[in-house]
């Protein structure tokens, strides 16, 4: 496409438009850091006051970390499979989603009191980082060679700096191509985007294991990574309609993005659901008939108690109930209803994410604090503060894409 060409896609915007947040952007990240930087305060002196080691701290930590990382990394994944399938109908949300996924910078910090301890040698989270641990289980000696602590820290950095690149990288050459009209540009992301999503799934698999699967480091599932990367691409998809929804509520982009867009978000949503069904069932399936101790101790835990009952929410509330509720047309073609179960499974992400994380605490009382609300609210307000200080006063829309102008007039068939 040439310069004129890419110059008449921008005028295709109406002149009124909206595409900047402006003060409101301003505005936002104060609140949102504010927030931010006082819930994570708050949880760390609810953390303080329970005498225990902090040992509870430290599992609602990770708990609300994982989940709001998946949030950026949900992001990134939805910017790469655009550029691999070199998709028009969805360069009009495309923005939101690379500034949610350059966002996720300031959680690279966040990750550091989960893995000083590590390094520390303290297992408070990690049974494996205790060399005493270790020394009396024959198991954890055979994993002692990938499972401790200094290979541990220079995994993390691993894919915190593939993370890094990756999200720079998209949204340094598609605000670039707004200024210059350059369509290059969309060659260059579009040739990254294939190294782009091997390196993220790469990264994302070993980091659900070295993060979440090594919590119970006798335990071990083949298709873990699989089953936390389809966790991140519901919840990518959930929080960025959330977003375009929250955008156009505030008077952006209220006619930039239509009701067309909404429904592919939602078809994407409704695919994913039904992906981490089967990858979920999958995994459950092949431990129960293949019946080895090691592998079905994990389970029997979650089947117990009140555990049970978490994991028969997850089977109806992350799979059954919101594929009956997006399958209908009219579903993913109405914001509110979209809206809501985008909602729905960002909680059901969450619980997914605790019932992993959580039962390291007790097998039979399902814990649950005050705590946990102000270490979500804490890193969430940061991960929006960060999202909305990439976002600054650039453009909400790609100006100088290629493919705004099918974009802008994109129609479900």
């Amino acid at each position: 496409m040439s310069h004129d060409d890419s110059v008449h896609s921008i005028n295709e915007i109406p002149a009124d438009e909206n595409i900047r947040l402006g003060g409101f952007g301003r505005r936002v990240f104060v609140i949102s850091g504010l927030v931010g930087i006082l819930a994570l305060a708050a949880g760390i002196a609810f953390g303080w006051a329970r005498h225990d080691g902090w040992r509870y701290f430290f599992h609602s930590y990770l708990l609300n970390y994982c989940f709001v990382l998946s949030l950026a990394l949900g992001t990134l994944f939805f910017t790469a499979l655009q550029h691999i399938t070199r998709a028009g109908w969805s360069v009009v949300i495309r923005r939101p989603a690379e500034c949610l996924a350059a966002g996720f910078s300031c959680l690279a910090i966040l990750f550091l009191p989960i893995l000083i301890p590590v390094l520390l040698g303290n297992a408070v989270l990690y049974l494996w980082a205790d060399p005493a641990a270790v020394a009396g289980d024959e198991l954890l000696r055979h994993k002692v060679a990938y499972l401790q602590p200094t290979f541990f820290a220079f995994r993390a950095v691993g894919y915190f700096a593939a993370w890094l690149f990756l999200t720079r990288y998209f949204l340094t050459h598609s605000l670039r191509q707004d200024r210059t009209a350059d369509a290059a540009e969309t060659l260059r992301m579009e040739r990254l985007g294939p190294a782009a999503m091997l390196l993220l799934a790469g990264t994302v698999t070993f980091a659900a294991i070295d993060w979440l699967m090594s919590l119970s480091p006798d335990w071990y599932s083949t298709i873990f990574g699989v089953y936390f990367f389809a966790g991140i691409a519901v919840a990518g998809l959930s929080i960025l309609i959330l977003t375009c929804l929250c955008l156009q509520a505030t008077g952006r982009l209220a006619r930039v993005i239509t009701v067309e867009h909404y429904h592919d978000l939602g078809k994407l949503l409704l695919t994913f659901v039904v992906f981490w069904g089967y990858i979920a069932f999958s995994q459950y399936l092949l431990i129960w008939y293949a019946d080895i101790p090691e592998e079905t101790q994990w389970y029997l835990v979650r089947q117990s108690g009140g555990w049970k009952w978490i994991s028969l929410v997850l089977a109806g509330g992350n799979c059954l109930i919101p594929f009956c509720g997006l399958l209908p047309r009219f579903v993913k073609r109405q914001k509110l209803l979209l809206g809501f179960w985008a909602l729905w499974l960002l909680a059901m992400h969450w619980i997914d994410l605790y019932w992993i994380i959580m039962p390291n605490l007790g097998k039979e009382k399902l814990p649950f604090d005050i705590m946990d609300i102000c270490l979500l609210a804490g890193m969430f307000g940061i991960f929006i503060a960060g999202a909305v200080r990439v976002a600054g006063d650039n453009s909400l829309v790609p100006l100088a894409d290629p493919r705004l102008k099918e974009s802008l007039n994109f129609e479900n068939t």
